[in-house]
């Protein structure tokens, strides 16, 4: 009984270690992140659900400043201007513009990717992986909640720069979303219109504009 009660008290003492030692490397990378003035990500991103057949792989990038975003992804653009969401579609010549919706607080969106983890999960220090030549060490992340779809999330951080390189999500049904980090800079030089959108511009050029609210 005593053995057991140790053994418990060990890997209890063990495990509070791990998570400190995680959410010490999350504060870390938050931290740094909310140092900059603005950040640009090229980025590899797949779907996977091996049940279904499914494997998806495209590339886009993101441009970040504060909470908002400009997202190009799929041959798509979403500019994100803090208020509204604007979805840019040039192979079908349309733009969506809509306002975001506090219901979505809990989806990973551009504007959150590098600090989502902040609430909502608990964690724990997981795998380190050399990639050429970097430390990339593994958090867990479990949602609190337990209705969420998301299984968990594996985030990858550069030891030393304390920047994000991977993003491994994994939902209920089997679906795995990877986004891998290629590129990573920040403070770069912005347009003052980059988050600006141009409705004039798009209507003089044929788009349709449908506003959803």
């Amino acid at each position: 009984m005593k053995k057991a009660v140790l053994l418990f008290a060990t890997f209890f003492t063990l495990s509070m270690s791990h998570a400190q030692e995680a959410k010490k490397l999350l504060n870390e990378v938050s931290a740094k992140v909310k140092s900059y003035d603005n950040i640009y990500i090229d980025f590899k991103w797949n779907l996977s659900n091996e049940k279904e057949k499914v494997n998806q792989e495209t590339r886009g990038d993101v441009t970040l400043s504060g909470n908002r975003y400009v997202l190009n992804m799929l041959g798509a653009t979403r500019i994100f201007d803090g208020s509204k969401i604007y979805t840019i579609v040039p192979e079908d010549e349309e733009v969506t513009i809509s306002k975001l919706n506090p219901s979505d607080d809990k989806e990973i969106t551009p504007s959150k990717l590098l600090t989502f983890y902040e609430k909502g999960y608990t964690y724990k220090m997981d795998i380190v992986q050399n990639v050429k030549g970097r430390k990339i060490q593994f958090v867990k992340l479990i949602p609190i909640d337990s209705k969420a779809e998301i299984k968990d999330i594996l985030l990858g951080i550069d030891a030393q720069t304390k920047h994000i390189y991977k993003l491994i999500q994994t939902d209920d049904n089997g679906t795995k979303y990877t986004l891998t980090v290629n590129t990573f800079k920040t403070n770069e030089p912005l347009s003052t219109t980059l988050f600006t959108f141009d409705q004039a511009k798009y209507e003089k050029d044929g788009y349709y504009i449908n506003k959803l609210n």
